[in-house]
């Protein structure tokens, strides 16, 4: 038996066997035993607000268990069948529907985990705050001693993005519709998730930054990668200046060298490039979005590399901005996935099975729109509505010109 026959075998052993016990389970109901409501007199009584939570955690904590025996073979099935994938991929072989988990995820229906009115004593850890563009900048002065040269006008950045992401090979259709999507189509070049719009207690929720709203991560990752060619085209700029400019830029590329270093400090991997993403030094390579010279490097080059690895998969017509969208979302292996699968088999497969579970238990979109097809169709609509707004048909002109 090929190595291939044997990973799909496993893969359709897991979901068949994941098909089974949600088989079994459904057949029972999770054990709510509805929240005894304690008398007037005893509401207040310690003991008798610790027995209810404790009753409350039993519960739960039995709800949770009869779920997690269905949900975790069928994340396992996922993870299975997306190997054989890839196996089949690699050695040329068709991949067709049946290489797909086509149910849909489980959703546990149980009862919410319960809050201790007596919490152990103690000081509690807060979570550490998503940095936010000031302390970005306040990292690159501290840790390299580095200012963005942030543009004059949202204009002008606009205009350097469209310059080098059409030199480079994106598409007006694929940049612009793509920025309405990330930035809301009036963000921002310093545009971060969670602070799109003025609304009174926003908060950033990750650091995404910029018009494709790259993560710090995607940051370190691309200049531990591209790092020579951001340098290289650094030093083109600098053959066309004098004096002051000159001397400017001379102390820029010396600082990206140093970042480009740091970067390359851990191995070419995602966990690493996250570990170090996540620390001054990391906030402050992060901070480069906000530069005028290399924040439209950074925002093309993410874009441009999946489609450099749809066109080493040999992808036979260019990719949609939706298309492109998705390996912007999931990955460019997961994305790519996700995009060649037929047109009319589109609406057959879960989005499921192109997410890691964490990833999509936290994405909403993908839950509402929970087939290829209606995932692709909501990104189309909400960019064919942000197109119509004053930053996107900005970056339009743009390019346009």
């Amino acid at each position: 038996m090929t190595a291939s026959l044997r990973s799909t075998r496993r893969g359709l052993i897991a979901v068949l066997a994941y098909a089974a016990l949600a088989g079994a389970v459904a057949l029972c109901q999770f054990p709510v035993r509805g929240a005894e409501v304690a008398d007037h007199v005893g509401a207040s009584d310690p003991a008798v607000l610790k027995a209810d939570y404790l009753r409350k955690l039993s519960d739960y904590q039995n709800a949770r268990r009869q779920f997690e025996a269905v949900a975790q073979p069928y994340w396992n099935s996922i993870a299975q069948m997306r190997k054989s994938r890839n196996t089949k991929r690699r050695n040329a072989e068709a991949v067709g529907l049946a290489d797909y988990v086509l149910d849909q995820p489980p959703v546990y229906q149980g009862p919410p985990k319960p809050v201790d009115p007596f919490p152990p004593p103690g000081p509690s850890t807060p979570p550490t705050p998503i940095p936010v563009v000031a302390d970005l900048i306040r990292s690159a002065a501290e840790q390299f001693r580095f200012v963005p040269e942030q543009p004059k006008s949202e204009i002008e950045f606009k205009k350097v993005y469209a310059k080098f992401a059409s030199g480079a090979g994106i598409t007006k259709e694929q940049a612009v519709r793509i920025y309405g999507f990330e930035a809301g189509g009036n963000g921002k070049f310093d545009v971060q998730a969670g602070l799109e719009y003025d609304t009174p207690g926003a908060h950033a929720i990750s650091t995404a930054l910029g018009y494709n709203q790259l993560l710090s991560t995607n940051s370190v990752e691309l200049l531990a990668e591209r790092g020579d060619r951001f340098l290289q085209l650094l030093g083109a700029k600098r053959s066309a200046l004098h004096g002051d400019a000159k001397a400017a830029i001379d102390a820029k590329i010396a600082i990206v060298r140093q970042m480009v270093d740091f970067s390359r400090s851990v191995p070419d991997d995602w966990s690493e490039h996250e570990r170090i993403a996540n620390t001054p030094k990391g906030f402050a390579i992060h901070a480069l979005n906000l530069d005028i010279d290399i924040g439209p490097m950074l925002q093309t080059q993410k874009l441009l590399d999946s489609v450099l690895f749809a066109r080493r998969k040999a992808r036979p017509q260019p990719l949609t901005a939706a298309e492109l969208e998705m390996m912007n979302l999931t990955g460019d292996g997961n994305g790519f996935d996700m995009i060649s699968l037929p047109t009319d088999l589109r609406d057959q497969v879960p989005t499921s099975n192109f997410f890691q579970r964490n990833g999509y238990e936290r994405n909403g979109v993908a839950i509402r729109n929970n087939t290829v097809q209606k995932l692709i169709a909501a990104t189309d609509r909400k960019m064919d509505k942000e197109a119509q707004l004053p930053g996107t048909t900005d970056l339009a002109a743009a390019f346009s010109d």
